[in-house]
Formats: C-alpha cells, sequence, structure tokens
C-alpha cells in the first residue's frame, strides 16, 4: 500500500457502481475544452488530453458533454462533441479505448445546453420562453411536445451511440442551466402541460430521458445524472432543496446506478466555484442527499484538497469525489495523492480562466498548466523533458510564480539555473495578493509548490540580489530571463512623496487614513479597495482614466468585486486623471472640470512595467527574453505561461 493510501484510506477504498468496482474513489468530472472540430467531430488533441486523465490514476474518466440534436440547438460550446449520428461513433471510441487502457472507467456525458446552447444559432430552446439574466445568451423559444419527445429520444439514440463506442458508463446532465435543469426549475418552466405544473411534472423530462436510457442500454451499463441539490435561484423562483431533493429521488427510482450532485446555476447571483468559497464549503448538500437516497453520492465543487473529501467518506456524507478543474490543473493528482506527493501537485487557483476561455469560443488554457491541449506534443515535456546536449548558464531573475516557472522547466531541461531575487522573499506580486480576501491566501499553494519544484529541479536562489552590470561581468550567464514584475507607479504630479505604494498597503506596511483615493483603473486598484473594504473604517474613491474599472478581472470574479465595493460605498471617479496631491487630497481633471477629493491617504495602483535590466541587457550584448508584468502588466496566468514558454525557447 502506497504512503497516501494509508493516509486517506477512505478515498482509495474501493465502491460498487452498477456491475462495477471502482478501485478508488475518484472521478475526473465532464468539462469543455473546446478542442474538438466546430461540426462535433473528435480531434486528436481531445484524445490526448483524454489520455492523460486516465494515466493519472481516476476511477472514473468522464468526457465532456456531447450534443445529442442535429440542429446545433443543445451544442453550447464551439468544440463541442457531437453525438447525434453513428458518424461520431469511430471518434468517440477513440476516447473509450484510450481510457480503458490506461486502467480507468470511461464514461460518456449526455448534454442539451438548453437555454445557454444554441452557440450558432439566434435562439435557445427550454420549456418556457423565460428571457436570460445573462446578455451572452440568446433568446429562448418554447419547445413544443413533439420537440420534446425528439429530444428525449435524441437522449436515448446517444445512449446507444456511447455504448456502441465501447463507453461503459453514462452520464447525462442536468445541471447549471442545461436543458434537463430548466424543466425541472420552476424558475425557467412556467408550462402548465404535462412537463410543467407540480415538481412531479416538471421532473418528467428527465424521468422519461432516464427511463429509456436504462431501457436501451440494459443493466450492464452504469447510468447517472447530474443534478442540482440547491440551484440558488432563491431571488428569482427558483426550487427550493426541498424541491431538489424530491427530482433526486425521482431519478434514484428510474433505476439509476449513481447521482452527482452540485450547486447553483450560471445565472445564480451567489459565488459557488471561485475562491472565496470556501474548501469543503457545499458538503453539507452531500451529507443531505445521503441521508436520503440509497444510490452512491458524488460531488465536486471546492474539494481541492482530499482531506475534505476523505472526511466527508469516512463519515458516510460522500462516496465519490469528483474533479473537473483540479485535474485539468494536474491530471495526475490522484496518482500523486496515492504516492503522498502533495507538494508536487499542481494546484488549481480557481482562477477560472477555463471557463472564461471557453465562454469565448476559443480552447480552455489554465492559468498553472501550460501543457493542457498540448500534451503530446514534441518539445512541450508533459512526460519529462530530454536533457538538453549543451547546457547553458541560464540567469532568472524575479521570483515571483513566472520567474519560478521558467527556472523550473530550464532546469528538468539540463540548464545551470540561478534564480536571483533582489527581496528576501518569493512570490512577487502573488504573494502580495495573497494577503486579499475571500479565499486569496490559496495564492500561497501555488507560491510553495513552483519553491518546492524548484527546489527538487536544482535550482539555485539568490536572495538580496540586485543585478548590475557589475553582476555579468562577474557570473557570465548565457541566457537571461527577465521576469521582474512590475511596481505601483507614483504619477509624476506635485505632492507625489505624499502617495503611498499599493502593494505596501496590501502588506499592511503603511498606515491607511478614513479618506482613501486610491489611483488606478484596474484590477489591481479594485482589489485594494475591496481589501479597505473589508478591513472597514475607509471611505474610498477609485480614479482612474478608463470608462469602465477593472476590465483585466475575470468574469467569474468582477461581479463579485463590483459587489463587494458597492456594499462598501467606494466611489469611481472615471475618465480622470490627478493632477496633484495637496494635505487637503488629490486634485482631479474629471470631465466635468477639476475637483479636489478629500484624502487622508493616497494609494499608487497602476503598474509599470521593471525593464530597466532590459536596456542593460541590449549594451551588454546578452541572450534575453521578457515575461510577465515585465513584458506587460496582465495576470498571473501570462507570468507562468510565459515562464514556461520562455524555457522551452532557450535552445532555439
Amino acid at each position: 500500500m502506497l504512503p497516501g493510501e494509508k493516509k486517506y484510506p477512505h478515498i482509495f477504498s474501493p465502491l460498487k457502481v452498477g456491475k462495477f468496482t471502482l478501485k478508488n474513489r475518484i472521478k475526473y468530472a465532464s468539462t469543455e475544452d473546446n478542442f474538438n472540430t466546430d461540426d462535433g467531430f473528435v480531434t486528436e488533441r481531445e484524445v490526448a488530453y483524454m489520455e492523460v486523465q486516465a494515466k493519472g490514476g481516476a476511477a472514473i474518466v468522464t468526457t465532456q458533454g456531447a450534443y445529442t440534436d442535429p440542429s446545433g440547438e443543445g451544442k453550447g460550446y464551439v468544440g463541442m462533441m457531437g453525438i447525434w449520428d453513428d458518424k461520431f461513433i469511430p471518434g468517440l471510441k477513440k476516447i473509450a479505448d484510450v481510457i480503458k487502457e490506461n486502467g480507468s472507467i470511461s464514461m460518456l456525458q449526455l448534454m442539451h445546453c438548453g437555454r445557454v446552447g444554441g452557440i450558432e444559432l439566434p435562439y435557445t430552446v427550454g420549456p418556457s420562453d423565460v428571457l436570460q439574466k445573462l446578455p451572452r445568451f440568446r433568446p429562448p423559444r418554447e419547445m413544443t411536445k413533439e420537440q420534446i419527445k425528439n429530444c428525449i429520444q435524441e437522449h436515448i439514440d446517444g445512449a446507444r451511440r456511447a455504448v456502441e463506442a465501447g463507453f461503459e458508463m453514462i452520464e447525462v446532465s442536468g445541471i447549471v442551466g442545461y436543458l434537463i435543469s430548466n424543466f425541472i426549475s420552476s424558475y425557467t418552466n412556467i408550462r402548465t402541460d404535462e412537463y410543467g405544473g407540480d415538481v412531479k411534472g416538471r421532473a418528467r423530462f428527465m424521468v422519461e430521458i432516464l427511463e429509456g436510457i436504462r431501457k436501451e442500454v440494459g443493466p450492464d451499463i452504469a447510468v447517472g445524472i447530474r443534478l442540482c441539490s440547491d440551484e440558488l435561484l432563491h431571488d428569482r423562483g427558483g426550487n427550493t432543496p426541498e424541491e431538489s431533493l424530491e427530482v433526486i429521488k425521482m431519478a434514484e427510482a428510474t433505476g439509476i446506478d449513481y447521482i452527482s450532485i452540485t450547486a447553483g446555476w450560471q445565472e445564480s447571483a451567489v459565488s459557488v466555484i471561485s475562491r472565496d468559497v470556501p474548501m469543503g464549503n457545499w458538503l453539507f448538500l452531500a451529507e443531505r442527499i445521503k441521508k436520503n437516497v440509497k444510490i452512491p453520492v458524488s460531488m465536486a465543487y471546492r474539494l481541492f484538497l482530499p482531506e475534505f473529501p476523505e472526511k466527508a467518506i469516512a463519515e458516510g456524507n460522500l462516496d465519490i469525489w469528483e474533479m473537473c478543474r483540479p485535474m485539468m490543473a494536474d491530471p495526475f493528482l490522484p496518482n500523486k495523492i496515492a504516492e503522498d506527493r502533495q507538494e508536487d501537485i499542481v494546484p488549481c487557483m480557481a482562477c477560472n480562466i477555463c471557463l472564461a476561455r471557453l465562454f469565448r469560443d476559443v480552447p480552455v488554457t489554465c492559468m498553472v498548466n501550460p501543457w493542457i491541449g498540448h500534451e503530446r506534443e514534441p518539445g512541450f515535456g508533459f512526460y519529462g523533458f530530454d536533457k538538453v546536449a549543451s547546457p547553458k548558464k541560464v540567469l532568472v531573475v524575479g521570483a515571483g510564480v513566472g520567474g519560478m516557472q521558467a527556472a523550473t522547466i530550464a532546469a528538468r531541461k539540463g540548464h545551470d539555473v540561478t534564480l536571483a531575487e533582489k527581496s528576501d522573499q518569493i512570490g512577487g506580486q502573488m504573494r502580495i495578493a495573497s494577503n486579499g480576501p475571500f479565499g486569496d491566501d490559496e495564492f500561497m499553494r501555488l507560491v510553495k509548490h513552483l519553491k518546492a519544484q524548484c527546489d527538487k529541479a536544482g535550482v539555485k536562489f539568490s536572495f538580496n540580489q540586485e543585478i548590475t552590470p557589475a553582476y555579468f561581468d562577474a557570473n557570465k550567464p548565457d541566457y537571461v530571463i527577465v521576469a521582474t514584475g512590475a511596481t505601483c507607479n507614483k504619477p509624476d504630479i506635485p505632492g507625489v512623496e505624499k502617495i503611498v505604494d499599493g502593494f505596501d498597503v496590501m502588506e499592511g506596511k503603511v498606515p491607511v487614513g478614513n479618506k482613501v483615493v486610491i489611483l488606478g483603473d484596474m484590477g489591481v486598484a479594485m482589489s485594494i479597495a475591496q481589501h479597505l473594504v473589508v478591513n472597514g473604517g475607509h471611505e474610498i474613491t477609485i480614479v482612474g482614466k478608463a470608462k469602465k474599472f477593472g476590465t483585466d478581472i475575470n468574469p467569474s470574479y468582477v461581479w463579485r468585486v463590483r459587489k463587494k465595493l458597492k456594499e462598501g460605498k467606494v466611489q469611481e471617479v472615471r475618465m480622470s486623471t490627478p493632477l496633484k496631491v495637496t494635505d487637503e487630497g488629490v486634485v482631479v481633471k474629471t470631465p466635468e472640470g477639476e475637483a479636489t477629493l478629500p484624502a487622508d491617504t493616497v494609494i499608487a495602483a497602476k503598474l509599470e512595467s521593471n525593464r530597466q535590466l532590459v536596456d542593460t541587457l541590449d549594451k551588454a550584448g546578452i541572450k534575453y527574453s521578457t515575461i510577465g508584468d515585465a513584458y506587460k502588466p496582465r495576470r498571473g496566468s501570462n507570468a507562468v505561461n510565459e515562464g514556461f514558454r520562455a524555457a522551452l525557447d532557450i535552445d532555439t
């Protein structure tokens, strides 16, 4: 028995689901990725991605949702797999085969995206014509009874094709605002026929799909469904938790083999999967369902660390630990937990760049996993790097997450790597951001992980190190990666000496008065404002040139930040520039003219790249690359991914 299996005995215990015995309690959950063709065919890129999920050690590996209708009404993502015709079976078979060949049970998910579907159409479909709350989506059309019956049969036909492709388990998606959840919810189903009305009528669509699939595929194929345990739509007439439980019991009665539960819709005005939701927050939902059903219960959502599912399984409140984003970040997470190598797990930051990319109709990327979608590509080193023929002496300047990523990869390729840091701490802006509220301390998981990888790869750290021409003369590096980040720029205006550094504010290095003016209009400024709102005792104004503040913040977070700032009565002075700082406050130029904003503390929060080293390198004729905020102030995902690619490019 491996050390991690002893440490987490319940996670690594077997479980019977249908006729199958799971080797552990870990299920890779379905997630879209836009890796397939726009007409629904599986690509080799998708097969490679699913292959590594199976190699990673999960008992069950689930495909992304496959849409079931030829019209594309059920298609919610441009690269979504199709299953509405037999022509898709050969491609789907490649996925089933590669999952089984690598020791996991193969599961295919059927998904009709309903009111968030019709990605290539001017409309969406649903049980009723209920307008969308999210402007991204198209207006819905009410389905006729004939269309409902056809859709049910399309799900059944999709299940048959999944079995013909070799899948051992079938999952039906009924969550987050997809079609089945549209029928179930009193928010989106206001029909008066047999597919509407009370909760039993609203669940009829789901029941007929599950009964039809079970009859079609027989007892040897395991069948399950994902359903909301709490829609979190209480502000607009959604189902109560009691109604959701009733629906789950109706699903169980159809003869399914397991239930996967979730919380919330895409339209819910409640945080569900972002960092401000504490890990383990939703386990009470699993406990409630476990007390009311006899089949195994699976759940994902903010269960990133094994301690949470281990305890829940031990207490009889959960059966299967389900993950998508954590295993997008590190497909080998199950094996690393079994080996008790948690410092080697690439930690998901719940940044949701994967979702942002998905909703922008492009292939997903990951803040912490540069390999995603490139698993089989030569040179990317997903399964390990070949050592370079001619190792170079590489200097990485800056021990933020981009610099540490670059240093790790360069060292793994065989280069002699030194990482120089002007302070005595690692982590850069990620460490500073970890002082923020609402779960931002999780950023240190990534900082600590990258430090551990640097140490294992043999990177030499040099702290309190200023890089000067004399340093180059003495050390003679062959290649330099500039990862010096950015600083909060203090504008060159009268009274600049009265302005304090935004990073110092986040780290508690300077006192902050009652009346605060923050200079900057992007995410850093808004994050500092949110930090001060939570601390309390401040009247805050943000000043910036932009028409809309915080446009660089991920869509999963920006609404929450704006909500907190509104609750904190933070004022925004847009399309404005500071002219001077006086003892009374900040004089600003606004579209209406000059105004003085009272301030006890003025905070610089506009980032400016630290590029001083570039001139020195140019003069010295040393080869270099510039990454992250040193190139241009952006987000942490840019730093990590550019650090990775800069290390790959050293040999070219």
